[in-house]
């Protein structure tokens, strides 16, 4: 999810003109659009894509080459990894083309607008007849608030956060397991029972990836006032309770808070797989079938503040979407179609991604398809939800100096007021540079 974000671009809610291509798309996908769909795909076509987040030549093959290949026969499906030498500016200096570029919420604004290969599909997904009344309200919504009135990219899978707990630890000291459904002062509760030293040992209770609960936080906080591009962190007193209550309350036995002040730095995933002295830890969902067999770990929903019941994290989907140097834009189309049908989500949900689909009969069948298909895979589905605030391309840079804050507060290094102050000068002076670099 590395990438380089360059430039601010406002955000504005999307116009008529979408609701149109909504309306349009809202027709049954019938025989005339699979004998459109048998035509296209009898003519020789490359469809490339390309992504700024890593993913590995067998990752994609794993994950989405190989299901379109069998799809799409005639297709030439093709991927360039992102290596030296590959990076998105490196391609478009040597006019490599690519048709269909895809990356999460942000980091997806972040590529396509300031290197300005956005390309508007509305009139696209109106012509193939591909219903956006089919997709998760709040994933749209996301996307809506960065179109300004376009339509450049489709939502096809997404994540969101939940609580992964180790058995083992919970079995060794005695304490009842997490439930789906828990507020936030239960689980600084538990966090308390389980922060022990043991045999030398010293356990952590709880832990999070402070980038993930902060950028999608479910007291849906805006980064920064996109009229303004002001920081919020010193303005909106929502960050002062989010920071005490996930960063402070849950750390606060001795032996954590002596660790914390010692190291410098906080547990993570290696702690929580690998050395497996972490009871829980809040990460996104789509690791839940990574770990295999390295920890013995289950997951429950994402625990709620108490005055919000019901409400988790925020959706983080990835987007996929046509570029303006794409050769044959009908063909990229079909292309995407095929990867928000029906078909296509049933067989990433299986293999333990969440679709962007609404469909209970698709959702139904998350993890379904692999070796840990008994885990709680439906607690991703537990909470409803938080809603999207609009985003600006500089917010990666915010999230980070936001999660450095967090990091230091939990280290003894700042105490709550100074740093929110602190994080709010380092943002506005970040912001400020990024727009200056690309006046």
């Amino acid at each position: 999810m590395k990438l380089l974000l360059r430039k601010t671009i406002a955000m504005m809610v999307m116009v008529g003109s979408v609701t149109a291509c909504s309306q349009a798309g809202t027709q049954s996908e019938g025989s005339q659009q699979e004998d459109k769909r048998s035509d296209v795909a009898k003519e020789p076509v490359e469809i490339v894509f390309y992504s700024t987040n890593n993913d590995s030549v067998e990752g994609f093959d794993q994950r989405l080459g190989t299901s379109l290949r069998k799809k799409f026969p005639n297709y030439t499906i093709k991927y360039i990894q992102s290596t030296k030498g590959n990076s998105m500016e490196e391609l478009l200096a040597s006019g490599t083309r690519f048709d269909i570029f895809y990356q999460t919420i942000g980091n997806y604004e972040g590529q396509v607008f300031p290197n300005r290969i956005e390309y508007d599909m509305s009139d696209l997904i109106a012509k193939h007849k591909v219903d956006l009344n089919r997709f998760e309200p709040t994933v749209m919504d996301a996307l809506k608030q960065t179109s300004n009135g376009k339509m450049y990219a489709l939502p096809v899978i997404t994540n969101n956060l939940l609580l992964y707990y180790n058995k083992d630890l919970f079995d060794k000291f005695g304490v009842p397991y997490p439930k789906d459904g828990m507020t936030w002062e239960q689980t600084s509760e538990l966090s308390k029972k389980l922060s022990r030293t043991d045999g030398g040992t010293q356990y952590f209770g709880f832990t999070h990836s402070p980038l993930h609960t902060i950028r999608m936080n479910q007291l849906s906080i805006p980064n920064a006032d996109l009229k303004t591009n002001t920081p919020t962190i010193n303005q909106d007193s929502r960050w002062s309770k989010f920071f005490q209550t996930l960063f402070l309350d849950p750390v606060q036995e001795p032996g954590y808070a002596q660790y914390l002040q010692t190291t410098g730095k906080i547990p993570g995933s290696n702690e929580f797989v690998k050395s497996k002295n972490v009871a829980m830890y809040v990460y996104i969902q789509g690791l839940m079938g990574a770990w295999g067999d390295q920890v013995n770990y289950d997951v429950v929903s994402l625990p709620v503040f108490s005055d919000r019941p019901g409400i988790g994290s925020q959706s983080y989907p990835s987007y996929y979407g046509i570029t303006k140097m794409a050769k044959d834009k009908d063909a990229a189309m079909e292309v995407l179609k095929y990867i928000v049908s029906d078909d296509y989500q049933t067989e990433l949900v299986l293999r333990g991604d969440m679709t962007v689909l609404t469909d209970e009969r698709v959702r139904k069948q998350l993890g379904q398809g692999t070796p840990y298909k008994d885990k709680n895979w439906q607690a991703a589905y537990y909470n409803k939800f938080a809603p999207f605030l609009p985003k600006a391309t500089y917010d990666a840079e915010v999230v980070t100096i936001y999660g450095n804050m967090g990091i230091q507060l939990q280290t003894g290094k700042t105490d709550i007021n100074t740093g929110l102050r602190q994080a709010a000068e380092q943002a506005q002076k970040k912001i400020a540079e990024i727009a200056q670099m690309n006046k």
